[in-house]
């Protein structure tokens, strides 16, 4: 059953690659062996990063930038990480509406995820979910993150190339100095440019970027888009491509590799380490008893977490 799931998958089979993605975000026993086997075959898709403010335009730019890519002849993954309430877990998905003409078009997969509490803007499965796509033979993935801002520089960890998405007018150059953003900017994006104050927002951004020293020596461009009437577009995909051939060409490439694969790791290794925690007889049910003691104050956080390692320890 799985070995038939990881072929078709691996043929590029639509239907195969989202019940595969289901698989990995709802943690099946099936998972493991899935990212197993289509892992040795990832590494050929170019990953693009899409992050910025709430109402920057994101969804109508990876809209534009997919259809380009497709009139190139290529195949486009998109994931679109929407948030999760943090009290009943849901999740509207709405790049899925709004995107719904782009995912009839052939060569075009698109997979809306849940952030699940996930600070980073970034769902726990993305990663996986980027490495079947990449597996299943698309030859760009572009990942659109939930746009809330500050939370979102998570997304470097994950893309090839991170593009940040600015709007005039909107003060999104101070958001981006708060939210580490000008350090993960691989390109940057004004778009909605026929607004007005657009050259304010320019000149501000290349003094911002004037300050910053990447390790690279990495320049970033600015490209000004109206993403809405397809203006720009191909600037965009054009300077995208500049940054790919730039990071394949320099040793900085090899570390930023190397510190997403250990930033992986890293994750995996917490996810194992806290399912194993909980699957400790009584585990569970002492980690309810003292939520509630933490809760009416009669004991603080740490000597909780302390009590829960040393029953773990022990």
């Amino acid at each position: 059953m799985v070995a038939d799931l990881i072929e078709k998958v691996l043929a590029g089979e639509p239907r195969a690659v989202a019940r595969a993605i289901s698989r990995i975000e709802n943690h099946s026993t099936e998972a493991a062996a899935i990212m197993k086997a289509v892992f040795p075959r990832a590494g050929r898709a170019t990953v693009i990063g899409i992050t910025g403010a709430p109402g920057a335009g994101k969804s109508s730019l990876v809209d534009k930038l997919a259809l380009r890519y497709k009139e190139n002849g290529e195949k486009v993954g998109i994931v679109c990480i929407d948030p999760s309430s943090p009290f009943s877990g849901g999740a509207i998905l709405g790049d899925r509406i709004r995107m719904s003409a782009l995912g009839t078009q052939p060569n075009i997969f698109i997979r809306s995820m849940a952030t699940r509490g996930n600070l980073g803007g970034l769902s726990r499965a993305t990663v996986d979910a980027v490495t079947i796509l990449d597996a299943a033979g698309f030859d760009k993935v572009i990942v659109e993150t939930v746009g809330v801002g500050q939370d979102e520089v998570e997304i470097v960890k994950t893309a090839d190339v991170s593009v940040v998405v600015l709007v005039p007018g909107m003060g999104d150059d101070i958001q981006a100095i708060k939210a580490g953003i000008m350090e993960i900017g691989d390109v940057f994006v004004i778009n909605k440019a026929d607004r007005e104050g657009v050259l304010r927002t320019q000149k501000e951004l290349e003094a911002l970027l004037s300050l910053a020293h990447r390790p690279d020596m990495w320049n970033p461009p600015i490209v000004k888009t109206i993403a809405t009437e397809s203006q720009g577009i191909q600037d965009l995909a054009t300077a995208i491509d500049a940054y790919y051939s730039f990071q394949n060409e320099a040793d900085s490439g090899r570390e930023r590799r190397k510190a997403i694969a250990r930033w992986r790791l890293l994750e995996l290794l917490q996810e194992r380490l806290l399912s194993d925690l909980l699957r400790q007889n009584g585990t569970s049910e002492k980690l309810e008893r003292l939520a509630v003691e933490v809760a009416e104050k009669r004991c603080d956080p740490y000597s909780a977490v302390d009590d829960l390692v040393r029953k773990a320890a022990s």
